[in-house]
């Protein structure tokens, strides 16, 4: 009778599992899929890549398997000077995102253009593929959509990597992402203004199209912290995200955001050894008066957690 009963309780507990992840998961894919990518959407996508959680292509989530996103002054080919544009390079085995694989999810219109104009079905994931942000008109209205600029402009990934003028214009915003997921900033951080006072202090809610194709969305547990939806609005300093990561207590006495410090890694930018517990000691001595400044924090190397934490962070706008 024991054994029957068991039997029984965990049948029910897999369908009230079941059914809690029908109604958290599956049904709000319904009402993502029905409405058009944003502009914000389909951008998001393409820097995040295809999934920023557990995957094939990263299953610790170290930030591998990610796109690059490179901000773009001069042509790749000609060396012309351009509009600086922002582009999303994916090398060769780099999974492409869900927008780009399944462009149904984009809406009509977004699918259309990217389709036809943006020739996004010719892509191809094992040989690499440069995507950008384009507008166009569908059906007499107007649509942000998915261009493959290695085949409408002859980018390759190399060549667009090359191009940019400097490290500051390269970013890896889907690797960070993966770090803010994986580090738990979710937890305190929201990045879903709610539509009441919060307009003022955090900026607008976004809205449902910006979601296409963003996988985990990461909106927020429990606020113990501000909203970051648009952060990089109101703080653009890198400088002060490196201290603020590195120990909060540098810019801000009171708060309880644990340090971030060890995503640092052995060296700063200047490849300089980072001794953190000679650091500790130093600050140490600065909280009890024994010194009058706080030692000098480390600037963080390009290829660093950190580094590439504070490029996601920056980039919420």
């Amino acid at each position: 009778m024991a054994f029957r009963e068991y039997k029984i309780g965990a049948r029910m507990f897999g369908i009230a599992l079941g059914s809690s992840m029908v109604i958290t998961l599956y049904m709000p894919s319904l009402d993502i899929s029905s409405v058009g990518s944003t502009e914000m959407g389909l951008r998001k996508g393409l820097q995040y890549g295809r999934v920023s959680g557990f995957s094939l292509e990263d299953p610790f989530l170290q930030g591998w398997g990610k796109p690059v996103t490179v901000i773009l002054r001069k042509d790749p080919n000609t060396g012309a000077e351009i509009e600086p544009i922002y582009s999303y390079v994916y090398e060769a085995g780099v999974p492409f995102t869900s927008a780009v694989r399944h462009p149904r999810i984009m809406g009509e219109g977004v699918k259309d253009l990217s389709l036809d104009k943006g020739m996004i079905g010719q892509a191809s994931e094992s040989d690499g593929a440069v995507f950008i942000v384009s507008k166009g008109d569908y059906n007499g209205k107007k649509f942000s959509y998915i261009e493959n600029a290695t085949v409408t402009k002859g980018w390759t990934t190399d060549g667009v990597m090359n191009a940019a003028a400097s490290t500051k214009d390269i970013k890896r915003i889907g690797a960070g992402k993966i770090i803010f997921v994986r580090e738990g900033c979710w937890w305190c951080h929201t990045l879903l203004p709610e539509q009441t006072q919060d307009w003022q202090a955090f900026g607008s809610p976004p809205r449902l199209g910006d979601f296409n194709s963003e996988s985990p969305t990461a909106l927020g547990s429990d606020r113990k912290a501000p909203d970051l939806l648009h952060v990089g609005s109101r703080n653009s300093s890198r400088e002060w995200m490196t201290m603020h990561f590195f120990n909060p207590r540098l810019v801000q006495p009171h708060s309880i955001m644990p340090r971030f410090n060890y995503l640092w890694g052995d060296v700063d930018v200047d490849g300089n050894k980072i001794d953190l517990d000679n650091w500790q000691t130093e600050y140490a001595a600065y909280t009890s008066g024994e010194r009058v400044y706080p030692p000098d924090v480390p600037i963080p190397a390009p290829d660093s957690e950190a580094y590439w934490l504070i490029d996601f962070v920056l980039n919420l706008k």
